[in-house]
């Protein structure tokens, strides 16, 4: 549970965040406009950019690099420096803000060893990815149409042909379809320019080594879950669920988390979205039945990440969540921070608060403080709803920043529903809903992911 420092956590950024990240968001501006004829505003906002990094190892070569991007001569080289310059902003935001949640918490957090370079990428292919990062820094987001993005489709498809390269291919393509829905992105009225920077940026620095993931080593132990958290798309679906593994061998506990996804329609939505997963079922188990999990031989990468293999883990006993992240969160070393995953948007650390009363959208902790619910994040496919969140005296959520504020994302709640005490977690519908109303409106609907498999076995057998 968070301790007697949370007041200072929550009294807002740390000193110098904002002024970093409006150094970054000046960046940001200039990228809306391109590289291609910078103005003076842009050339001022590259200039405090290197200005304030000139003390930092990297500061002769991205002050080299603003002289020659403002001059006219874009190289990749120049455009990698200033993509680090901005990581190094990010990534000083982040750190000070996990600094401070991880003080609060008392959570020790395991320090970042490099793994040694694999090497082995053709350069060809992450070289084909740069010209078109760079093809993109020099128009502009602004100068975005259809023959630019279109000029992305072939590096994307030689990444996709090699699998360590499949994440940097991902990326870019997430990118690239983002980009043409926007087409023509001059007749927006308002460019993400925050969220496409960040995608460039991770994009371009990808495409200097191909993976940055520290290695994997695998572990065995017992895993105890403590939610999960449900991201819903038009066109996929992933759960990533936070976990405390209890290595074999008596290790001290460690923070993990594990991921399964499926691609989906827009039609698939709500509960039916856990049947694109019946791949998974000893997870879904764990998750529906609120089990343990034991765990053999699974790769665990060295940000925190299980890499989730269904036939390496059985069901264990039954586990509370809320019985673990008492006895188990607090004493659980929480994993280190890859370096291109050092942003503030990326913080999300699991925590148990109690005691709280609920005031529309602001949970009251005592003593003042308050911290405000990211109800938004609730996903339709499961039963965790605001008027349980706001009946509740008990949740683990994700603490995340945001819009520079401390927000608590709930994956599961205590609550007293008609002077009974409840249990809601977002993964109680991962082997189908629970609710009567639920499962009959289903019934009345129809089981879409069912016809649609059914349609789209009939038309490969013609």
């Amino acid at each position: 549970m968070l301790d007697v420092q949370l007041g200072e956590l929550l009294s807002g950024a740390p000193a110098g965040a904002d002024e970093a990240l409006e150094l970054v968001a000046g960046f940001d501006d200039a990228l809306v406009h391109g590289f291609a004829r910078i103005g003076e505003e842009p050339a001022a906002a590259l200039g405090a950019l290197a200005g304030a990094l000139a003390a930092s190892p990297l500061g002769d070569r991205i002050g080299e690099s603003v002289e020659k991007v403002v001059a006219g001569s874009i190289g990749d080289e120049h455009l990698a420096a200033l993509a680090g310059g901005r990581a190094a902003l990010t990534g000083a935001v982040h750190d000070a803000l996990l600094g401070r949640l991880d003080a609060a918490l008392g959570r020790t957090r395991a320090s970042w060893e490099a793994a040694p370079a694999t090497g082995g990428h053709p350069d060809n292919l992450l070289a084909g990815c740069r010209v078109w990062l760079r093809e993109l820094a020099i128009v502009g987001w602004r100068g975005v149409d259809h023959d630019v993005v279109s000029s992305s489709d072939q590096a994307i498809e030689a990444l996709l042909a090699v699998p360590e390269l499949r994440g940097l291919a991902v990326l870019l393509d997430g990118l690239a379809a983002e980009l043409r829905a926007s087409c023509p992105v001059s007749t927006m009225e308002r460019v993400p320019a925050r969220r496409w920077a960040d995608l460039w940026m991770r994009a371009l620095l990808l495409s200097q080594s191909g993976s940055w993931n520290g290695g994997a080593e695998q572990v065995s132990g017992r895993l105890l879950i403590l939610g999960a958290d449900v991201h819903e798309h038009a066109t996929v679906v992933r759960v990533q669920v936070h976990a405390i593994l209890e290595p074999a061998g008596g290790a001290p506990a460690r923070l993990v988390r594990t991921s399964v996804a499926a691609a989906k329609v827009d039609t698939i939505v709500g509960p039916a979205v856990w049947r694109l997963m019946g791949g998974h079922p000893v997870l879904l188990g764990a998750l529906a039945e609120h089990r343990s999990l034991e765990i053999t031989d699974l790769p665990l990468l060295a940000g925190g990440d299980l890499v989730w293999h269904d036939d390496r883990a059985r069901a264990g006993e039954e586990a509370d969540p809320f019985a673990t992240a008492r006895v188990q969160l607090g004493a659980a070393v929480a994993a280190p921070v890859p370096p291109l995953d050092r942003h503030p948007v990326r913080i999300a650390e699991p925590v148990l608060i109690e005691g709280y009363t609920v005031e529309g959208e602001t949970l009251e902790l005592g003593g003042g403080n308050t911290i405000t619910l990211d109800l938004d994040r609730l996903p339709s496919s499961t039963p965790l709803t605001p008027e349980l969140v706001a009946a509740s005296s008990a949740c683990i959520g994700l603490l995340r920043w945001d819009g520079g504020r401390w927000l608590l994302q709930p994956l599961a709640v205590q609550a007293t529903v008609k002077k009974k005490p409840v249990a809601v977690h977002t993964g109680d519908w991962a082997m189908g809903p629970t609710d009567p109303k639920v499962v009959k409106a289903e019934a009345k609907s129809g089981d879409a992911v069912a016809v649609l498999r059914e349609r789209a076995g009939r038309l490969l057998r013609k």
